[in-house]
């Protein structure tokens, strides 16, 4: 099979981790998370009691720790941090690590490299325009803010009403304070998740994306 890359960036709830893994699933190439990354180094700066707005503590940091995935899981000098990067604390204080320019351009580095031979499916806020601007496909997942914020609610075991309300407002703010480094690449295809089943969503973008790197579905 051709080389297949494929960017999948979006908001938080947008669907794009479920969408990401099964597309790349589907083409038989790696899945790269690059928000496991900046949630890996976030969490190895809350233990380190690094101060988070300390750019250069954070960058010297994200120098010294190894971050790794596999089989869905994401580990930090080998311990696996999947769940704890998922979780409140990490998800507090990401946007505000990912934010400096220096920790951007060291994983961003590390995202590249963990694209194969055979390509990937690049999942992030900034992987069209950042990570693989040369990507054969370009993809923008949305979702509506109500379920957007109950994926997310579910996501850390709510299901209460008030729960993904306030929900939705925490990710209006992440939205906001994440602005700078979510980018929609101009020439991605915007693709609406809400009410949709994820098999026709991944069925939609494989296809896609086989037609534009030129190879047969």
């Amino acid at each position: 099979m051709r080389r297949v890359v494929v960017a999948v960036d979006g908001p938080s709830g947008s669907g794009k981790s479920t969408v990401a893994h099964q597309l790349a699933d589907r083409l038989s190439v790696p899945h790269v998370d690059t928000g496991a990354y900046y949630r890996a180094l976030t969490w190895a700066v809350l233990r380190h009691g690094v101060n988070t707005a300390d750019a250069a503590a954070c960058a010297e940091l994200a120098q010294r720790v190894a971050i790794t995935r596999a089989s869905g899981r994401t580990y930090v000098n080998g311990e696996d941090v999947e769940d704890a990067i998922r979780g409140r604390e990490a998800t507090a204080a990401v946007s505000v690590v990912s934010a400096h320019p220096a920790v951007r351009r060291l994983l961003v580095a590390r995202q590249r490299a963990a694209v194969g031979q055979t390509g990937a499916v690049v999942e992030g806020r900034d992987a069209g325009t950042v990570v693989v601007p040369e990507a054969d496909l370009k993809v923008w997942l949305t979702a509506s803010p109500h379920l957007r914020a109950a994926r997310r609610a579910a996501q850390l075991g709510e299901e209460d009403a008030d729960v993904i309300a306030a929900t939705a407002d925490e990710l209006a703010r992440r939205d906001d304070a994440d602005a700078q480094q979510m980018a929609r690449a101009a020439d991605a295809a915007i693709v609406d998740t809400t009410g949709r089943d994820v098999a026709e969503v991944v069925a939609e973008l494989a296809g896609r994306a086989l037609s534009a790197a030129g190879a047969s579905p």
